[in-house]
């Protein structure tokens, strides 16, 4: 398996080598928070395995939420996620903009592809953990539904 190293932190340049200046007002449509939220998730624990990349790639081909959402639009979201990462309040920022993209609804989705993301690589770190619950609470998702979700994801994915 193939992991890509994410420098989340580490100070981040632009394709002429310098450093990026501040983020513009970005904002979401809900199909790019949707895959803000799996590109968050994938990075949580600063690797992104050849798995998590490929679930993401098949989640946003095969959803309905992401019928209109061409899956080359993947490669742009996540440079827009880790470059909000590479800021000191870059994951709130993300979080904040997902839920602002988000209605009510589509943030239990959000918390789904989360979780089927994380579940891709078999193994979860205690940073994935971590993020899953900081995301639920910034998703202001029920500790039962998550748990149900995070339950379904993992039954979906048990190995014989």
């Amino acid at each position: 398996m193939t992991e890509r190293r994410v420098d989340a932190g580490a100070p981040s340049r632009d394709h002429r080598g310098g450093k990026r200046g501040p983020m513009p007002n970005t904002r979401f449509n809900p199909q790019e928070a949707l895959v803000c939220a799996m590109v968050l998730m994938a990075a949580s624990d600063r690797m992104m395995s050849d798995a998590e990349l490929a679930m993401m790639s098949r989640l946003v081909q095969t959803l309905p939420a992401f019928s209109d959402f061409h899956p080359s639009g993947i490669s742009s979201v996540t440079e827009t996620c880790l470059t909000l990462l590479d800021r000191a309040d870059g994951l709130d920022r993300a979080c904040t903009l997902i839920r602002e993209a988000l209605p009510p609804r589509l943030r239990e989705t959000a918390y789904l592809l989360a979780c089927e993301v994380a579940a891709a690589d078999g193994d979860l770190t205690q940073e994935e953990l971590q993020f899953l619950q900081d995301f639920r609470i910034a998703m202001d998702i029920d500790r039962l539904v998550a748990g149900a979700i995070e339950r379904a994801a993992r039954a979906r994915y048990q190995v014989i």
